[in-house]
């Protein structure tokens, strides 16, 4: 049994898309037991909209206080204790949940975590790592918000760390990873990117790839591709709004004339598996990799099908015990390290 706590309040649609999302999780992986974290009063009226809910599987743990999505996080954990986001991390914390999820204020997941689970031993900043759709299947991005400023050395940790996420999760016996960076040759780059370069390229555990430029993320060529966190979330916002943009332009487009309706219910198919690609609700949460307590982070606007898929994310990811290959990796990368780079622990 896979006990997954979820943030009930935490989210622009909560609490109806958490809850129905977690409901169609429970019906469709019966091995989970769901922990709701919320106001109690509006869990249970929640759930009273889904009769054949399994409530066997179902537990409700009361969280009195909300940190809206517009608080400043350092400020609302401290003031808010018996907040949504406070309680279902200290479940992780006490053993008492396998993971936690929420749609809620990525600031306050993120600095709550930090505060609370603390990272791993080794590990000097956590990382949120996001699946990216590509021609060849599936990359991994990391990191994508967590860290605005990062020294080669983290950036070093978050490869191990994306490796490790890439080898258990996507099954992926050697993960290629490599650096985004401005042009394919070692040189290129700023002083941060060629150094990282040269650390990926002396470490042992790591298939390193070599850098990776823009335009060549989205062919899947590499598996994992680190940057830092300024970096990454730019990169990953500017790539959600292409995918909008395109999405919104092809429907305007095919909705023109006769024919070209006719032709896009020809090609409807097609167009199915296409959206299904490149839609982020299919790939769930995104695992804030390096804490010492699985952490899934949704979109504050994730409708029911992306909040159920990161229940299946956060349950393959316990079931794999990515967190014990990371620690491992981590500390078998700073034995055989630390000698020549002594600030890779700090």
């Amino acid at each position: 049994m896979l006990k997954i706590a979820l943030d009930v309040m935490g989210g622009d649609y909560a609490p109806h898309y958490p809850v129905e999302g977690a409901v169609l999780a429970l019906h469709e992986y019966p091995k989970l037991h769901v922990v709701f974290v919320g106001q109690e009063t509006i869990v249970n009226r929640e759930l009273a909209k889904f009769p054949n809910a399994p409530k066997e599987r179902i537990e409700i743990v009361h969280a009195e206080e909300v940190i809206g999505m517009e608080e400043a996080p350092g400020v609302a954990l401290r003031r808010k204790k018996q907040s949504s986001i406070r309680v279902g991390l200290d479940l992780v914390k006490n053993k008492q949940a396998d993971a936690f999820i929420s749609a809620g204020n990525t600031g306050a997941v993120m600095g709550g975590s930090l505060l609370y689970l603390k990272t791993m031993p080794g590990v000097a900043k956590a990382a949120i790592a996001t699946f990216l759709p590509t021609i060849a299947g599936t990359s991994i991005m990391l990191d994508v918000g967590a860290n605005v400023d990062c020294r080669p050395e983290h950036i070093l940790q978050f490869a191990l760390m994306g490796n490790s996420y890439a080898k258990y999760v996507l099954g992926i016996a050697e993960p290629k990873v490599g650096v985004l960076s401005i042009g394919e040759e070692d040189g290129k780059g700023n002083d941060s990117t060629r150094q990282t370069f040269t650390l990926l390229s002396d470490c042992p555990l790591i298939n390193f790839y070599g850098n990776v430029e823009g335009k060549e993320v989205y062919k899947g060529g590499c598996d994992v591709i680190v940057c830092d966190g300024f970096v990454g979330n730019i990169a990953l916002k500017v790539s959600e709004s292409l995918a909008g943009m395109i999405s919104t332009m092809l429907k305007e487009e095919l909705s023109r004339g006769f024919l070209n309706r006719l032709g896009a219910l020809l090609a409807m198919g097609g167009l199915k598996n296409l959206k299904k690609r490149v839609d982020y609700t299919e790939y769930g949460g995104a695992p804030l990799l390096g804490v010492t307590g699985p952490v899934f982070i949704c979109h504050g606007n994730s409708n029911p099908n992306a909040m159920k898929n990161a229940f299946r994310a956060a349950s393959i990811y316990v079931e794999k015990q990515v967190n014990q290959h990371i620690s491992d990796d981590i500390v078998q990368t700073l034995s055989k390290l630390k000698q020549h780079i002594p600030q890779v622990n700090e």
